[in-house]
Order: C-alpha cells, then sequence, then structure tokens
C-alpha cells in the first residue's frame, strides 16, 4: 500500500469516526466568516447611527476565536490519542516518527480545510440570514443583501491557518516525545479509574457541595441591603465567584462519587446492570475529568446568564420605558409642548394632553425605611421626593394626614426597602408636618425628570398640596415644576408624531422624552449584546457538547469488551441500552443542571438592574439552551448503540 493510499484510507475511517468533529470545524468556520463579514458589509450602514455593530462585533470574534481555538486543539489532543496504537503500528513497521508526523499533517490538513471552506461557503450562504436576523432583533429596517468579503475571506483563512500551525505542533510534540511502548498504552492510563472512595474524597465531597450553597447564599443577599459599601459589594462578588467555581471543581472531584457511593451503599451492593452501566461508572470518571467539567460549567452559566440578562433587558424595553416615560410623549417645558402639539394638529393627529404640577419637598421616613441608608449617603431623617396632588391622579382618595408614595423602581426597592405603613414627617420651608404613610404603588405617573430614575412620588391630598405651593424651600426645587405628557389616541400614528417630535427644534433641552425612542434605544443596545451573546452560546455549546460527546465515544470504544462479556452472560442489547441512557443521562445531566443554577442564582442576585421581568425570559432561555444540549446526549446514546450491537 502506498503511502497516498494509506493516507486516503484514514482519512474515510476519521470522517467515519469524527463526523461531529467535522461538523463543528464547518460550523465554527461559517460563524466566524459570518461574523467577519459583518463588520465589512455595506448593509451594515444602515446601524451606524443607531448602534456601534462593527466594534461589537470584532470583539464577539475575537472571543469566538478563543472558544473555537481551545475547542479545536483540546479535540485534537483526542484523536491524536485515540491514533496513538496506529502510530505505534507505523513505527513498528519501520516509519521514523518524522514520516509519520507527515503522513498525519497531510490527513489533517485535507480534513481541516476541507472543512473550514466548506464552512466558508455555508458562512457566505447564511450571512444573508445572520444581518436579518440581526436587523429584525435591533430594529432597523433595511435591506440585507448577499455579498462575498474578500476580506473577511482572508482573515478567516489566517485566523485558522494559525490555529492549524498549533494543532501540528501539538501533535509533533505528541509523536516526538512518545515511545513505542507508551502508544499502546496511552489511552488506557488517560482516565483514572479508583476502586473505592476514601475519607479526602468525602471531605472533598462535602466541601464542595457547601461551598456552592455559601455562593447561592450569597448572591441571594447580594442586594437585600446586607452590602451597601462598593467594597463590601466587590468583596461578595469575589467570594461568590471564587467559591462556586471552586465548589464546582470540588463537586465533580469529590461529591459525585460521594453522593452515588452512598446509594451503593444503601443498596448493599446489589447493584442492577442498569446501575452497573451508570453509577458504577460515572462515580469514577467524572473525578478524572473534574477541570473540563468545571470549565464547561462555568462557561455555560455564564453564558446562559448574560443572554438572561440581555433577554431580560430587551424583553422589558417596553415596560421600562413606560416607568420612565408614563405618557407616549413627556415634557417640562410649556412653550415646547405648545409648539409640539401645534405640530400635531398641523399633521391631523389626535392626542390628549395631562398635566401635572410637581413640586419637590423633604420627608423623615426612617420609621418606614428597612435598609442602611448611611453608606449610600442617604439621610431618611431629610430626603428629597416629588410631591403631587390627589387631583392629578385617576381613583386615588387621600385624607389630610394620609401620604401615598407610587412609582418606585425594583432596584430602588431593593436598595431601599419600604415598609407597608408607618409614621412619617412632610416638612415645608417652615414647618415639620406628620403624615401617617398608607402603602407604595408601581403605578409611575411623572417621568423620570422629577424622580431621578427610580425615587417614589408622593401623593397628598390636595389642601396639603396647596400648603406646601405655598411654603417651598426654594433650594430643592428643579428647575420645571410642571410635567405635560401627551397621549397619541391612534396608536398607528405614533410612530409618525414621534418622527415630528424628533424634527422639532426644542428651546428647553432639560427633559423632553419619546417612550418610543427610549424602548427603541433599549432595544438596539441590548438587541446587539443578545445577539452577539446568543451566537457565542450557541458556538461554546456546539463545542463543549462535542467535547463531551467525544469523551464518549473514547469511554465506549474502553468499555467494548466489558459490553461483550455482559452479552455473552445473556444480557440483551436492550438491557444495555436502559444503563447507557441513564449514564448520559448523568453525564451531560448533571453540568446542565449545575450550569443552569449557577445561572439561576447569578441572574437571581441582580435581574432587576437590567429591567422589570424576570421569569418569562428566563425560562425561554433555559429552556432552549436545554433542548440544543440535550441533542448530545441523544446522539452519544446513538453511538454507545453501535458499540454495543457491534460488540457480539
Amino acid at each position: 500500500m502506498s503511502i497516498n493510499e494509506l493516507i486516503f484510507r484514514n482519512l474515510r475511517k476519521n470522517l467515519k469516526n469524527y463526523y461531529l468533529y467535522v461538523f463543528a470545524l464547518i460550523f465554527s468556520a461559517a460563524l466566524y466568516f459570518a461574523f467577519v463579514t459583518l463588520q465589512y458589509d455595506p448593509s451594515m450602514d444602515a446601524a451606524e447611527g443607531s448602534v456601534k455593530g462593527a466594534a461589537a462585533i470584532k470583539s464577539a470574534s475575537i472571543l469566538l476565536v478563543a472558544i473555537v481555538s481551545i475547542f479545536l486543539l483540546y479535540a485534537n489532543n483526542i484523536f491524536i490519542k485515540r491514533r496513538s496504537k496506529e502510530i505505534g503500528l507505523f513505527q513498528l513497521i519501520g516509519m521514523t516518527k518524522n514520516k509519520i508526523f507527515r503522513i498525519l499533517t497531510a490527513e489533517n490538513f485535507i480534513l481541516y480545510f476541507g472543512s473550514i471552506i466548506l464552512g466558508i461557503f455555508v458562512g457566505f450562504a447564511v450571512s444573508k440570514l445572520i444581518i436579518m436576523i440581526l436587523f429584525k432583533v435591533i430594529g432597523v429596517e433595511a435591506i440585507a443583501t448577499l455579498q462575498f468579503s474578500t476580506q473577511a475571506l482572508i482573515q478567516t483563512l489566517i485566523v485558522f491557518f494559525i490555529i492549524y500551525l498549533f494543532i501540528m505542533l501539538m501533535n509533533y510534540a505528541f509523536i516526538k516525545r512518545q515511545s513505542i511502548l507508551s502508544l499502546f498504552s496511552v489511552r488506557s492510563s488517560t482516565e483514572g479509574k479508583v476502586k473505592k472512595v476514601s475519607f479526602m474524597e468525602m471531605i472533598i465531597g462535602i466541601s464542595g457541595i457547601l461551598l456552592i450553597a455559601l455562593g447561592y447564599y450569597i448572591s441571594s443577599k447580594l442586594f437585600s441591603g446586607d452590602f451597601v459599601t462598593m467594597v463590601e459589594l466587590f468583596t461578595a462578588m469575589i467570594i461568590i465567584l471564587g467559591s462556586v467555581i471552586i465548589g464546582t471543581y470540588l463537586f465533580y472531584k469529590g461529591s459525585v462519587s460521594f453522593i452515588f457511593n452512598i446509594i451503593r451503599k444503601r443498596k448493599n451492593g446489589y447493584l442492577n446492570i442498569n446501575e452497573v452501566l451508570s453509577l458504577s461508572s460515572i462515580m469514577f470518571r467524572m473525578k478524572s475529568n473534574a477541570v473540563l467539567l468545571t470549565i464547561i460549567t462555568t462557561v455555560s452559566a455564564l453564558a446562559i446568564g448574560l443572554l438572561c440578562l440581555s433577554y431580560i433587558s430587551y424583553y422589558s424595553a417596553e415596560k421600562s420605558a413606560e416607568m420612565s416615560v408614563p405618557s407616549d410623549f413627556s415634557l417640562t417645558n410649556i412653550p415646547d409642548a405648545e409648539q409640539f402639539t401645534e405640530a400635531l394638529q398641523a399633521n391631523n393627529i389626535r392626542y390628549t394632553e395631562n398635566k401635572i404640577d410637581v413640586i419637590q419637598a423633604n420627608f423623615n421616613i426612617e420609621n418606614i425605611i428597612e435598609s442602611n441608608m448611611e453608606e449610600l449617603n442617604v439621610d431618611p431623617k431629610n430626603m428629597t421626593l416629588p410631591v403631587i396632588s390627589e387631583a392629578s391622579t385617576q381613583g386615588v382618595q387621600l385624607s389630610a394626614d394620609e401620604v401615598l408614595f407610587t412609582g418606585y423602581s425594583n432596584m430602588m426597592q431593593k436598595l431601599m426597602n419600604l415598609s407597608d405603613s408607618g409614621q412619617i414627617e412632610l416638612k415645608s420651608q417652615h414647618e415639620v408636618i406628620p403624615k401617617q404613610y398608607i402603602g407604595l404603588e408601581k403605578d409611575t405617573i411623572v417621568s423620570w425628570y422629577f424622580t431621578n430614575g427610580g425615587i417614589p412620588v408622593a401623593i397628598v391630598d390636595e389642601e396639603v398640596f396647596d400648603l406646601l405651593k405655598k411654603d417651598l424651600n426654594p433650594s430643592i426645587q428643579k428647575e420645571s415644576s410642571v410635567y405635560i405628557g401627551i397621549d397619541i389616541e391612534d396608536n398607528a400614528k405614533i410612530k409618525e408624531a414621534n418622527a415630528i417630535f424628533n424634527n422639532l427644534a426644542f428651546n428647553d433641552n432639560r427633559s423632553h422624552d419619546s417612550r418610543l425612542e427610549m424602548s427603541t434605544n433599549q432595544k438596539q443596545t441590548m438587541g446587539l449584546l443578545m445577539f452577539i451573546v446568543g451566537f457565542l452560546g450557541l458556538t461554546f455549546l456546539i463545542t463543549s457538547g462535542c467535547i463531551l460527546y467525544f469523551k464518549q465515544m473514547d469511554e465506549s470504544e474502553e468499555e467494548k469488551s466489558n459490553y461483550t462479556i455482559l452479552r455473552k452472560l445473556g444480557f440483551t442489547q436492550g438491557d444495555l441500552l436502559r444503563g447507557i441512557q441513564i449514564k448520559q443521562l448523568f453525564n451531560f445531566g448533571i453540568p446542565l443542571v449545575i450550569g443552569l443554577l449557577h445561572s439561576y442564582f447569578a441572574v437571581q442576585s441582580g435581574w432587576f438592574l437590567f429591567g422589570t421581568e424576570l421569569w418569562t425570559p428566563m425560562i425561554i432561555v433555559m429552556l432552549l439552551y436545554t433542548a440544543l444540549y440535550s441533542i448530545f446526549g441523544i446522539l452519544s446514546v446513538y453511538y454507545y448503540k453501535r458499540v454495543i450491537k457491534a460488540a457480539l
């Protein structure tokens, strides 16, 4: 057999065994080429005025290269070890190490760059679809074009050629380092198998669970008022990060073995075939893969968490804009409002106008605040709040001694937790008036200009409001004391009204806001972030799923002799397959569940900083990630099925 025939024969064999690696390589090249194409695509000019798309996508492409590089180097490390016996046989028949390296280099070159070229064509084909998705997410109305970028092609080839050089360097070092004897035993030494769970492993297992629980507990208290200074918050975050990552490593290193060992002992050693194939194998396999599983779990949690937070902000854009701008358009200058309403009338756009007098007054809310405000530089005995009359609201009826707070944001509620009722004091310039605080409502009545982005508005009796107006403290009043809200009656004409609003030259630039504009800007910013995080997360999901799949391929080949013995003892293919299904449920399910828990507690601790909705966006992201991740577990079961079938 000639060298060329040997190379092509090995290629066919590798394609059969490593089709998922080829798929991941094609996918990575396609995604990178499509991302780089976005930087040079003329249709992206439509987004220049609203988002800094090119810079963000360039940063994402660098992260994408890092993810793909680590995956390809790790996958190549697995494959070169799987071929160790083959390399040993080549040496036994008289081939030199340099000649074997040239054969592997030629095989890898054809397989690698064949996949890259195919990936580039796939990336070119889907680049228009990716641009359309981006435009849809950020709300940019433009026509996506399909143009082949020579710059993107050159950049993609250079990047993947550099990765290829590192792969060849790794192969060369492996071949030079190994002796013939070690090549025939390298695969059997790659997985550490322990016969017994030691006392130290029990300590490690319990420590891992306790460290993860500690991280979760501190994260649940992060913004509850227990940590108020920046030093305390930063220290708490470091402790959370350290305890969760170290705890995750210890969990895989000892907790899994410890828990499964307890289950095994409770059965007094009487395990059925399903438990033999699942529990006994996983107990000791996860220990040797602790570092890999920790990295996969941590990065998965990071990807899920970032995607959840960006989607929460995107999903909550309209609600957040409504809390900042309660009407379609909000102004604080009467001449500017008249200018805008005249323009609406000239364009036959019907509207309703609502004017509210807003004054500033100091309150003593020490008796109703449950958070420590000293470190936030807020004096609860002399806190300035906007005040409006009950006559400016709909349906609010108060007595002369009552005060109702409204329009409190989620973030402020975490930092400044208020009780349901209590005694407070309202201060005019020369008088202190005791009042009964009767509660807090979510409804936003005036714009963020008066609330400084989240503090509550105090509603008082009309007579009390008139008394305050006569005895104002001038040092705390804002330049404007009137809120003007304009609502468009026909929702179909809001965009037209918004265009008129943006084209007007207002005399006062202090505060005039469009709810649609605010919502659109937030969707564009967070939509771009969600788009980038989503594709990076998808890339990591596929690469990490492939790595776990490759590990299962190795394990199945190592355990093939066990399946042969079990089949000869009378166990059917179905008996073995049920045990394998349970095993894969643990192999893929444990990192997935731990990653989801990490991301849940991370999102739960600070979601209110990003939006108003939590559960719907978070559940959608987690279910989608779980569904895609489960595909690799299903594929690994099918691979085991082939191995079991061939075992007898």
